[in-house]
């Protein structure tokens, strides 16, 4: 597994990054034990990067990983928006994994130069976090094109991790080729850049030689995020990532493999899921939440407002 330096940051990451997202609480659930021997073996494999987020619930996995491989880069996430609701989500972060020391801080879910803005004063903190030692780079995520152009004008925020995949599913506000314009750009300013859903969560799997293909040609993309939930997953993501040939039977399971997004039929219908969907993906017929499978990114954000808890990735 090649390993690379994150734009100008000094931050030295693995080509492949294992996403926690997939094995958390929004999506299958798995136990602690479970995921952490799932990390574990992409540790063997060469991977040094996990990527996680407030909202994810997965900082339990990431601690006991870290009982493994203390070395290991963490980039995680959250909503803050001002100095103290960063300070709580840096306290929940670091009590969470059980290091005093994030390596990378992002915004998450950004959508525009406005948004930015909007979230100074979490940045300032942040920032001063860093000044001080407790942060390595700090950051933000989007799924939106804007947002990346809005970031090029913002030069504290050294790590981007836009969405991005050769058919531009999930991408709220253009295509993968407005995408890319922006990635570009970004990298040329010395941005260290890693993209999530290359296989644009899960549509591509069909296709998926062709759509890592075309992820890993980008030269101004630093690596890659991929959620995992199995054996093979880990097995064949970090083979291709590496540039070698996946065995025959890994390679057949995981194309089997499929996940969707599974609403409950004890919705209530109250919308919010709809309303917090950026790709248009969820509506209410008949007084139920109901998914447009061809638009749904099975990012499970929707599964995180939803106050009945009816709405789960498997």
């Amino acid at each position: 597994m090649d390993i690379v330096q994150l734009g100008n940051t000094g931050i030295n990451v693995s080509r492949l990054c294992f996403g926690t997202l997939t094995m958390g609480p929004l999506q299958c659930n798995m136990s602690v034990t479970k995921g952490v021997e799932l990390i574990e073996r992409a540790f063997s494999n060469g991977v040094n990067f996990l990527d996680t987020a407030e909202i994810y619930g997965t900082y339990p996995y990431v601690r006991e990983a870290l009982k493994i491989k203390p070395d290991c880069v963490v980039c995680t996430k959250s909503y803050s928006y001002d100095r103290d609701t960063a300070e709580k989500s840096f306290r929940l972060a670091v009590e969470g994994i059980g290091r005093e020391y994030i390596d990378i801080f992002l915004l998450h879910e950004q959508e525009s130069i406005h948004t930015i803005r909007g979230h100074k004063g979490a940045i300032d903190y942040f920032l001063g976090m860093k000044r001080r030692g407790y942060i390595g780079a700090i950051g933000l995520s989007t799924h939106h094109v804007a947002c990346m152009e809005g970031a090029l004008a913002h030069p504290v925020l050294e790590v981007l991790f836009p969405l991005i995949n050769r058919d531009g599913i999930g991408i709220a506000d253009g295509t993968s080729g407005e995408m890319l314009e922006r990635i570009n750009a970004a990298h040329a300013q010395g941005r260290g850049i890693f993209a999530m859903k290359p296989l644009g969560g899960g549509h591509l799997v069909e296709e998926r030689e062709k759509a890592l293909e075309y992820i890993l040609s980008i030269d101004s993309i630093d690596a890659i995020a991929m959620g995992m939930q199995t054996v093979a997953e880990v097995d064949y993501n970090c083979a291709v990532i590496s540039g070698k040939k996946p065995s025959e039977s890994c390679a057949e399971e995981t194309k089997r493999r499929k996940r969707r997004l599974l609403i409950h039929d004890w919705c209530e219908g109250c919308g919010r899921c709809v309303a917090s969907c950026k790709n248009g993906a969820l509506s209410l017929v008949n007084g139920k939440a109901t998914v447009d499978s061809s638009k749904c990114a099975l990012c499970s954000y929707c599964a995180r407002v939803c106050p009945q808890f009816c709405i789960k990735v498997i």
